[in-house]
């Protein structure tokens, strides 16, 4: 499948926050699978990441012991000042680019061990989905494909939701999101994606609760969707 939506200016990137969780080794499998992707699109977020590995190791050897959470949270806000303050130089970017692969490392490695890109349909409209399996049991991982120009129900989160999309494109009330790009989504956010009218819609999504539909009929097949 071509990429006619390949647009190498990613605009929506992942949150520092879940950036430096994923540098200090905090993320879960499904959520680090999702950043490694992303990474692969987006060069400017392996710059970031280069800076957090970088100095990470130096801001926690320099800590008392204290919980994960308050040291990830004072290295931050020490970094962000060095930032800010441009005494952080050019670091040169860990992780591969993915050139115009479809399926980035390492989400590629994880299809292929799973026997390759499998389409399962989900409903009438032509939409459908692969779970990616993987070894955490606090999330799902799954790649959607949804037909060019047409919507995903309205829909809430009971938990977060991260998208990335992968190929083609789609828009919500909140923006409109291409390849490298990434959505997350949480119980305040109310909407329905469409895809572009380009191509189909190629996205991953991780998940770490079921998505809460607006309509009862989808609400009732959601069981047998497992969405």
């Amino acid at each position: 499948m071509g990429i006619a939506a390949y647009n190498p200016m990613t605009r929506h990137h992942i949150d520092d926050e879940m950036l430096m969780r994923y540098a200090a080794g905090k993320l879960t499998e499904g959520w680090g699978v999702a950043v490694a992707t992303h990474l692969a699109l987006c060069p400017s977020c392996r710059s970031s990441l280069g800076v957090y590995e970088a100095l990470g190791g130096h801001f926690l050897d320099s800590e008392n012991p204290q919980s994960d959470d308050e040291v990830i949270a004072r290295s931050w806000k020490q970094l962000k000042a060095r930032i800010d303050a441009g005494e952080i130089g050019k670091v040169i970017p860990l992780r591969r680019p993915a050139g115009n692969a479809l399926l980035p490392e390492p989400l590629r490695s994880y299809v292929d061990q799973a026997g390759g890109l499998a389409w399962r349909r989900i409903g009438a409209g032509g939409a459908a989905q692969m779970i990616v399996p993987t070894g955490d049991e606090t999330t799902t991982a799954r790649l959607l494909r949804i037909p060019k120009g047409q919507p995903v129900p309205e829909h809430t989160h009971n938990g977060v939701e991260l998208t990335l999309v992968l190929a083609g494109s789609f828009s919500d009330e909140i923006s409109t999101f291409r390849r490298g790009d990434v959505e997350m989504a949480d119980t305040e956010i109310i909407h329905t994606p469409r895809a572009g009218e380009e191509e189909d819609c190629i996205c991953l999504a991780v998940t770490d609760a079921p998505l809460r539909f607006s309509s009862r009929l989808m609400r009732f097949l959601q069981p047998w969707l497992k969405i």
